[in-house]
Order: structure tokens, then C-alpha cells, then sequence
């Protein structure tokens, strides 16, 4: 986890800048800290969200550790290079040499602001939206699932004690040391939350289980239609399609577009990628409305199998008469199931 502090330089710069000796691993010491302090924040995270994260959190710890030995070693080396004037003098002192330093220590200090963000990162692992495009959103969906449901009942069965005994001393799993703080909480709340779980708490959380609930079945609906040969639809000039496994609304032109067209796209939030060779967006019912206005595409009924335009056909392209409106929500990929998993 930890990775080499290059303690000479560190000891260089301790000449440079003090008239104190230099204590030999210091600079390890203290980044090794910085280190540790990070990896505790990993492990809390850890209990707080599901296994599917976890990976990515030391993933990210690696990386804070590997640019903060990378951070400490620049800065050694940078102010080893020019002497301090208390220790040098200021007799011929080298002020062009000192104003290099001290332009390259701001760099170094919005590096390091870079990689304190890191922990800030590291804080929000696992709390976000689910991207249905991440191997494990349905392992993960289903884990916040029962985590949610777990405390709701826990929550039912909290209030269910106390409101029988005064107390949540007794309650099964509960330290009496816990029960009494727990106690001391209800009685100085206000009079609408004296309870171990208030009914907003519990409404909040109905909420997210069922938010939770609707996005699996939003999943369900992207799965079966991934490959549904409806998710394209032509326009003179290119086409449209709805990139399932990537969450993307891509446009793919013939030819390279007028500076007008590029124009429209990048305001609407449309951004080249050279990787799928396309124009994209992140797949919603927006940003279906917005090319097909830049792209002056007109709504028209599907053509029948006889008529043969399979642009036509492309149903998830296309705005639902009001009488078919309600047959085109409960089949995927739906207005509902092109939003994203929140």
C-alpha cells in the first residue's frame, strides 16, 4: 500500500529551509500517516456499501497513495533546490532560482488539493446513482434492496418496542449503555420525532425501496431489449441508435456534419467520441426529443411489415399515438426504462 518517501531528498530540504537536524525517516513517518488516515476511511466506507464497491475503493486508496509519494517526493526535490535567505544570506542570493520555486510550489499545491479530492471520492463510492451499464447493477440494486428493506423493518420493530416499553432498553442486540443514549435522544427531540425512528424516516425510506424496486425492473427492460433491432432508426444522412449496453443515444453520420449541426449538438449536451465514432448523450427520453429536432426528423406512424421501411419501425424512436401510449410504457425500451437507475 505504501510506496517509497526518497528520504535523502527529504533531508535536503531540511537543510535548505532549517537549523534544525533532520530526523532520518521523518517524511516517511508522516506520509505513511496521511496513508493510514486514508485507508481507515476506506475501510468505514466499506461497511456502508455493498462488496460490489470494494474494489474500487482500494483502487482508489492505491491511487491516493501512489500520487501522494509521488507529491512528496516532487516537493522534497523542489525545495531542496534553492536555499531559504535565513540560511543562505543575502549576500548574492539566487532570486531568479527562488522565484522557479516558488512558482513550482503553487503547482505543487494544486496537486496536492487534487489528491486530497481523492478522500472526497473515496466518501462518495457507493452512494450514487447505479449506472445500468455496470456489470454488477443487478447484484448491487438487489443488495441495496435488502440493505433498505433490513433497516425498515429493523426501524417497525424499534418503534414497535418502544411504544410498549417506554424504553429501548431490552430491545434484542442493543447494549443498555446504547438503549440509554438511545433514550436520552428520543426525550430531547421534538415532540413530532420522539420515537427511535420518526414517520418521515420511515417514509423516506419506502421511498427509496420503492425507487429501488421500479429501477430492477427498468433493468429487467433494458436487458430484453438490448439487441431489439427497433433501437435504430435512419435518417437521410446517417442514424440513430439506442446503445443499450453503454446507456448512449449515438448519432452516426455519413459524412462528417456542418458546423451548424456540430453547432446544435454540443449545446445540447451531444459529445464526438472517437472510440464508438459517434456523436452521444447519455440515453433519456431528452435527449431522443433533442436530435431528433436538431436533426429535423418528423414523427410519423410505424409503416406496416409490407411497406418495408424499417426506419419506420423503430418504435422506441418514435412518439406513441395516444392510443397506443399506454402499450408503449409497459414494453421496454421504454420512456421509463431509457432513464437512467438512480
Amino acid at each position: 500500500m505504501y510506496y517509497e518517501i526518497n528520504e535523502e531528498s527529504a533531508r535536503r530540504a531540511n537543510d535548505m529551509n532549517s537549523m534544525r537536524d533532520y530526523r532520518p525517516g521523518s517524511a516517511t513517518a508522516e506520509y505513511r500517516s496521511e496513508v493510514d488516515k486514508a485507508a481507515a476511511l476506506v475501510e468505514r466506507q466499506k461497511q456502508k456499501v455493498s462488496p460490489f464497491y470494494h474494489d474500487k475503493l482500494d483502487a482508489l486508496l492505491d491511487r491516493y497513495a501512489r500520487r501522494l509519494a509521488a507529491y512528496y517526493n516532487d516537493y522534497y526535490r523542489n525545495e531542496a533546490a534553492c536555499p531559504s535567505i535565513l540560511i543562505s544570506g543575502g549576500s548574492n542570493f539566487p532570486v531568479r532560482k527562488k522565484e522557479k520555486q516558488n512558482s513550482r510550489r503553487e503547482t505543487l499545491m494544486h496537486e496536492y488539493n487534487e489528491i486530497q479530492g481523492i478522500l472526497s471520492k473515496i466518501k462518495s463510492v457507493g452512494t450514487g446513482p447505479i449506472a445500468p451499464t455496470d456489470p454488477h447493477a443487478r447484484e448491487m440494486l438487489t443488495d441495496r434492496l435488502q440493505r433498505l428493506q433490513s433497516t425498515l423493518d429493523r426501524g417497525k420493530a424499534m418503534n414497535a418496542h418502544y411504544r410498549k416499553h417506554k424504553t429501548m432498553k431490552g430491545f434484542p442486540g442493543m447494549t443498555d449503555e446504547t438503549a440509554a443514549e438511545m433514550d436520552e435522544a428520543i426525550s430531547c427531540a421534538p415532540a413530532f420525532a420522539q420515537t427511535p425512528f420518526p414517520d418521515f424516516e420511515l417514509a423516506s425510506l419506502r421511498g427509496k425501496i420503492k425507487r429501488t424496486q421500479e429501477n430492477l425492473s427498468k433493468l429487467d427492460g433494458l436487458e430484453q431489449h438490448k439487441d431489439d433491432a427497433k433501437n435504430t432508426l435512419e435518417f437521410d444522412g446517417g442514424k440513430l441508435f439506442l446503445n443499450m449496453e453503454q446507456n448512449r443515444l449515438q448519432i452516426l453520420f455519413d459524412e462528417i456534419p456542418g458546423d451548424e449541426i456540430r453547432f446544435a449538438l454540443k449545446s445540447h449536451g451531444f459529445k464526438w467520441s472517437r472510440r464508438n465514432e459517434a456523436w452521444q448523450r447519455q440515453l433519456t427520453r431528452n435527449a431522443i426529443y433533442d436530435a431528433k429536432h436538431i436533426l429535423g426528423i418528423t414523427d410519423t406512424k410505424p409503416a406496416t411489415a409490407a411497406e418495408g421501411d424499417a426506419a419506420q419501425q423503430a418504435a422506441p424512436l418514435a412518439t406513441p399515438s395516444a392510443e397506443d401510449k399506454t402499450a408503449e410504457i409497459r414494453t421496454a425500451p421504454d420512456g421509463q426504462a431509457l432513464m437512467p437507475l438512480a
